[in-house]
C-alpha cells in the first residue's frame, strides 16, 4: 500500500492537471490503435498482415534492446518502482514507451491488451507532474495514483469504476475523494479527442464485421441462353 500522508490544499489542483493530462494522453493513444485497426482492414493480401506484424516486431524488439525494456510487459515494475522505493521520477523516455507499446502490440493482435499498460502509463504522467513541482513523496504518490485513474478513464471511459478499481488495489480510501475528481475530470478531457470510448470502437467495428461476413452475397442473374 503506498504511503499517502495529510495533502496540502495545491494538490487539488495538481490533481486536476494530471487528470487532464492523463485523459487526453489515454483517449488520444487509443484513438490511433483504433484508426491502425480500421487501416488494416483494407489489406488484401496475407503479405501484407505479415509485414506489419514484422515491422511492428522489430520496433519493439529494437526498442527494449537499445533504449529500454519497458516498452514491453505490463509495466508493474514501473508502478511498483515509483510507489514504494525513492527512485519517483521515472526516465522521461518512459512514458513515450509505454504510449507506443500498446500501439503496437494490441494493433497486431498481440495478447495484453491496453488495461494494465494504460494503469503504468497514468503512473508515469503521475510522476512526471510531481518531478516538475518537486513534491515530497507522499504527495508523489496521490498524482500517481490520479495519474493511474485519469489514464484507466481515458481509455474505459468510465470514471467511478476507474477510482473504485485503483482504490482497491492501493486500499487508500483517505483520497478516495482525489480518485473520484481525478476520474471525472479525465473523463471530461478526453472528450476533447474522442467522444467515444475505446471499448466502444472496438464493439462498433467488430458487430460491423459480423454483419458483413452474415449478409449473403446475391448471385447476379444470369441471362437466359439463346436458342
Amino acid at each position: 500500500y503506498p504511503e499517502i500522508a495529510k495533502t496540502s490544499w495545491y494538490m487539488f489542483l495538481l490533481v486536476l492537471l494530471v487528470a487532464v493530462l492523463a485523459g487526453l494522453a489515454a483517449s488520444y493513444m487509443c484513438l490511433l490503435i483504433v484508426r491502425v485497426i480500421r487501416w488494416k482492414t483494407t489489406f488484401t493480401k496475407r503479405s501484407q498482415h505479415f509485414y506489419f506484424l514484422l515491422c511492428c516486431s522489430l520496433i519493439l524488439a529494437l526498442a527494449a534492446f537499445f533504449v529500454d525494456t519497458a516498452i514491453m510487459g505490463s509495466g508493474k515494475e514501473i508502478m511498483e518502482n515509483v510507489l514504494f522505493t525513492n527512485s519517483k521520477t521515472p526516465a522521461w523516455y518512459v512514458f513515450p514507451l509505454r504510449f507506443i507499446g500498446p500501439l503496437l502490440s494490441f494493433t497486431t493482435g498481440g495478447a495484453g491488451g491496453v488495461f494494465a499498460p494504460g494503469l503504468s502509463a497514468g503512473a508515469c504522467i503521475g510522476a512526471s507532474v510531481s518531478d516538475w513541482f518537486h513534491l515530497q513523496a507522499s504527495d508523489t504518490n496521490l498524482l500517481i495514483l490520479a495519474g493511474m485513474v485519469g489514464f484507466l478513464t481515458g481509455i474505459t471511459r468510465t470514471p467511478f469504476t476507474s477510482a473504485i478499481l485503483v482504490l482497491e488495489m492501493t486500499d487508500r480510501h483517505s483520497v478516495i475523494f482525489y480518485l473520484m475528481l481525478a476520474g471525472l475530470v479525465a473523463s471530461i478531457a478526453s472528450l476533447l479527442i474522442d467522444k467515444h470510448s475505446f471499448y466502444d470502437h472496438l464493439k462498433h467495428d467488430y458487430l460491423h464485421q459480423i454483419k458483413k461476413e452474415e449478409t449473403p452475397v446475391t448471385e447476379e442473374p444470369q441471362p437466359e441462353l439463346l436458342h
